[in-house]
């Protein structure tokens, strides 16, 4: 008898249809049935001794509230028996609905209950708690997720203790994970956690990567890559990190119309065990990344959303070094200027920050310069060393994708059809804080500046360790005085100033947060809420700072 071992996870949802993707015991068909008459089923697809499946559920009306049970092989399994927490649902949209989207990143998954959290209350943990007992309360129409789902570099003490019971971990790659299965074991440690397997089940969610659901600072450079591929580990940890990619994440992220035309979805569902042909996907991604496309669209009403995959899409060649290969970028800039009048507000989701704090981004692009040989071979080899040891290898550190993402999001946000706002939304730097670029005045004399609202709105992290250093380093890197220490970098490295000037308006605030947009025709509001610890009660969450973004015009 087959049994539920991990989800529901509630995934997509637009007016009419949604998916869900469990994990099952052993093969079986997967069912979906809503109380308001929607349902699906799917059969179950096979990988290294996993069994998953994502069902499509339709006959869904818009602007419905409708509660759903799973079914495997026509028995209950969802909800769980006793369960504390109400039923899971599916909430459609209707046309002009306002529009709430909750963001974060870097989450290490909860400790059990009843045991001492080391980087204090789960953002999440405590969005789920707050959810299921106000049921009335409002609440996210979807929760992006903004890379660092899982960490395959730096595991628990309790998936060290059960990696120590399946090898040595005085082999390479030690207490990080090494294959499929391993990986399997993060992601059950961290949504069977009972408040967040509930959020999951029935608040939407997208979901992208960065480095550390694979390994710390991913695709740095074409020297960090040619040093990973001499090791011995290295191949079966980037296939199985890919592989277990495509089945939690990535899957999900596609709509029903597009998981129906996805050919390795066809493939893995085309035979009894699917294992090879994902293998072999994972292998070409890995092997010309240029051949995968991991970004992808979701528009909610009039609200795009541009989630970028700005780790694996990278172009590592020195002398042609890019954020995103030519077919990623061609990709965006057809995204973003696809119908402008179509959507109201326009939200990149990329894992690393455009703006960060000015000695930061000064700093990344310094080393740039000097290991493209600006200042010789020495330096070239100081600026490499120096770009790994210090994780300089965020957009600053692409010069040119730097630009063209300024660029686009300037041709984005003007003219007659331009959107309220454009909103870049990422984590990663485990601090959070609002910046907003100024653009020159145009050559023809004109401003230069978009006609929308742009702004950099960055949340990191929802559950993870914020170490004095980083609280210290940020606060200097807004500082003035660190704008001018940037400033000598820029020169030591002979590199180009940035075309756009940017200011701090909130923040940093540091802790485990999240952001909150609520978009409704033309106007935007921001809010950032943080998890505190309560003496003698639960954690909740607490508002620190609420802004209006965009007010519309009459």
């Amino acid at each position: 008898m087959a049994g539920l071992r991990l989800g529901p996870l509630l995934r997509y949802v637009d007016g009419s249809s949604a998916t869900v993707w469990v994990e099952t015991s052993r093969p079986c068909v997967a069912e979906v049935r809503c109380a308001g008459g929607g349902r699906g089923e799917a059969p179950t697809f096979q990988i290294a001794g996993h069994h998953y499946a994502l069902v499509p559920v339709t006959g869904l009306a818009p602007g419905t509230v409708s509660a759903y049970e799973v079914l495997l092989d026509g028995k209950p399994v969802w909800p769980l028996p006793d369960s504390p927490h109400p039923p899971s649902e599916i909430r459609t949209p209707a046309e002009g609905d306002t529009v709430r989207v909750a963001f974060g990143s870097c989450r290490w998954a909860a400790p059990p209950a009843g045991q001492p959290d080391p980087v204090g209350p789960d953002a999440l943990d405590t969005l789920a708690a707050r959810l299921a007992a106000e049921p009335g309360t409002e609440r996210p129409d979807v929760l992006l997720l903004l890379g660092d789902q899982v960490y395959a570099d730096e595991t628990s003490d309790a998936t060290r203790r059960w990696l120590t019971a399946r090898r040595d971990l005085a082999d390479p790659p030690g207490d990080q994970v090494a294959d499929y299965e391993e990986y399997t074991h993060l992601y059950y440690e961290s949504w069977l956690d009972p408040e967040i397997r509930w959020l999951l089940s029935t608040v939407p969610s997208c979901m992208i990567f960065d480095d550390h659901d694979v390994i710390d600072d991913w695709n740095t450079s074409e020297a960090w890559l040619a040093d990973m591929r001499a090791t011995p580990w290295w191949r079966e940890r980037i296939l199985s990190g890919l592989m277990s990619y495509w089945v939690y994440q990535h899957l999900g992220n596609l709509s029903p119309a597009e998981l129906a035309t996805d050919p390795v979805h066809a493939a893995v569902r085309a035979t009894p065990d699917g294992t090879d042909a994902l293998r072999a996907h994972a292998a070409e991604a890995d092997r010309d990344p240029a051949s995968v496309r991991w970004s992808y669209r979701r528009d909610f009403g009039r609200v795009r959303v541009l989630m970028l995959d700005s780790r694996a899409a990278r172009v590592l060649d020195e002398g042609k070094r890019s954020m995103l290969n030519p077919g990623e970028a061609r990709w965006l800039r057809e995204q973003a200027l696809d119908a402008r009048g179509s959507y109201d507000h326009l939200l990149i989701g990329t894992s690393l920050p455009w703006l960060l704090p000015h000695l930061v981004h000064d700093a990344e692009t310094w080393s740039a310069a000097l290991c493209r040989g600006e200042r010789g071979d020495r330096w070239a080899r100081f600026g490499e060393k120096l770009r790994q040891g210090a994780d300089l290898e965020h957009w600053a550190a692409f010069p040119d994708s730097f630009e063209a993402l300024t660029r686009l999001i300037a041709e984005t946000g003007s003219g007659a059809d331009a959107p309220a706002s454009v909103l870049v939304l990422s984590g990663d730097v485990h601090h959070a804080y609002i910046a907003e670029p100024s653009w020159p005045e145009s050559e023809s004399g004109g401003p230069g500046r978009p006609d929308a609202r742009v702004l950099q709105l960055t949340c990191s992290p929802v559950h993870n360790s914020i170490p004095l250093s980083i609280k210290l380093g940020f606060r200097f890197g807004w500082s003035g005085t660190g704008q001018v220490l940037g400033r000598w970098f820029g020169r030591h490295g002979r590199g180009a100033r940035p075309s756009i000037d940017w200011r701090r308006t909130g923040g940093p605030w540091f802790g485990n947060h999240l952001m909150t947009l609520t978009l409704h025709g033309r106007s935007a509001r921001l809010r950032l809420d943080r998890a505190r610890a309560r003496r003698g009660g639960k954690a909740r969450l607490e508002t620190a700072s609420e802004s209006v973004l965009t007010v519309p015009v009459d």
